[in-house]
This record gives C-alpha cells, sequence and structure tokens, in this order.
C-alpha cells in the first residue's frame, strides 16, 4: 500500500477518534461531522481524495462514492473558510494487463500506476447552517471541484451542482 494511502487510512482513523472524543466532552463541540461523499463526472477513475486531510472512497469513472464517516468542519460557518481537496487520479482505468499475480502483470502494472496524476486545489466552502449532511466533492473535468454541504445529494434536482454525470474532457483545458 502506498504511503499516500496509509496516510489517508491513519487520517480517517484519527478524525473517526476525534469524533468520539468530542462526544464525550463537555459544553458544545467546535466541529461539525458529516458524511464525505464523492461524484466523478469524468471517465477517469479517482483512486483516493481527501478534503483537509480527511479521507473519501475511491470513485469509478462517472460514478459515486463515499459515505465515509467523516468530514470535519467548524460549527458555524462563516464567509472566506476554504478547503483543500486533494486527489489522484487513473486515467486509463480500463486498461487490460496481464493475469493478476504473474511476473507480466508486476511490470505492467507498475507501467500503468506510473500515469496516476496527483492533484490538489483550494475551494470555497459552501454556506451551510447549524447542521451539516455531507460534503459532496465534484470532480469535474480539467481537474475542477465543486463542492456542495447541501442535504439534496446529486443527482438530485434539489442539488445544487447541476452537472451531468458523463462530462467529456475538452481537447485543451481552459487555463
Amino acid at each position: 500500500m502506498s504511503y499516500l494511502k496509509v496516510s489517508a487510512v491513519c487520517r480517517w482513523l484519527g478524525s473517526c477518534l476525534l469524533v468520539l472524543l468530542a462526544g464525550c466532552s463537555l459544553g458544545e463541540s467546535k466541529f461539525l461531522a458529516g458524511d464525505l461523499n464523492g461524484v466523478n463526472h469524468t471517465s477517469a477513475a479517482i483512486n483516493y481524495f481527501s478534503v483537509n486531510g480527511y479521507g473519501g472512497a475511491n470513485i469509478s469513472p462517472h460514478g459515486y462514492g463515499g459515505g465515509m464517516c467523516c468530514a470535519m468542519l467548524p460549527r458555524y460557518w462563516q464567509p472566506g473558510l476554504k478547503l483543500k481537496v486533494e486527489w489522484e487520479i487513473d486515467p486509463n482505468p480500463n486498461a487490460h494487463l496481464p493475469a493478476l499475480g504473474s511476473d507480466l502483470y508486476l511490470a505492467a502494472y507498475a507501467i500503468h500506476e506510473a500515469n496516476y496524476q496527483q492533484h490538489s486545489t483550494i475551494v470555497d466552502l459552501p454556506p451551510y447552517e447549524d447542521s451539516l449532511c455531507a460534503l459532496e466533492v465534484h470532480f469535474l473535468p480539467c481537474n475542477k471541484v465543486k463542492v456542495s454541504t447541501s442535504c439534496w445529494r446529486y443527482p438530485s434536482p434539489n442539488s445544487p451542482i447541476k452537472e451531468p454525470l458523463e462530462m467529456k474532457e475538452p481537447a485543451v483545458c481552459p487555463k
């Protein structure tokens, strides 16, 4: 398992421990916890993603992933709050590799894995009230990201994110 994956698992376990400990403290917590979900609008696979260090699940091309506990956000939203989103993509998730376990597989997989791409961006944290249903991260073409804190999950007509699930990558991404 790669260092980044082990690190993501450790951060996830740590965040779960924080949630448990927060429940034992006296008074109101300074944070809210909500599920961390992802929606992949691209043809690449999302091998993993994280938001402010809280790990999310892998997501198939044009698919959904998540329900991971938990993303911790400030109890009270205020303007200017930011999130750091990091993710790794497999640009060729349907590559045909030799039989699993063979020496040919290991060599082919090493070549395949060398094409993985790591990305990172900072996005605004959308407003939310005094409760948090979930933090939903949308991965769009050209390595763009949108985030929702709405209780209406994609693809509900009430979801604030309206982009279609199966988006095409343009030949040239705008800068």
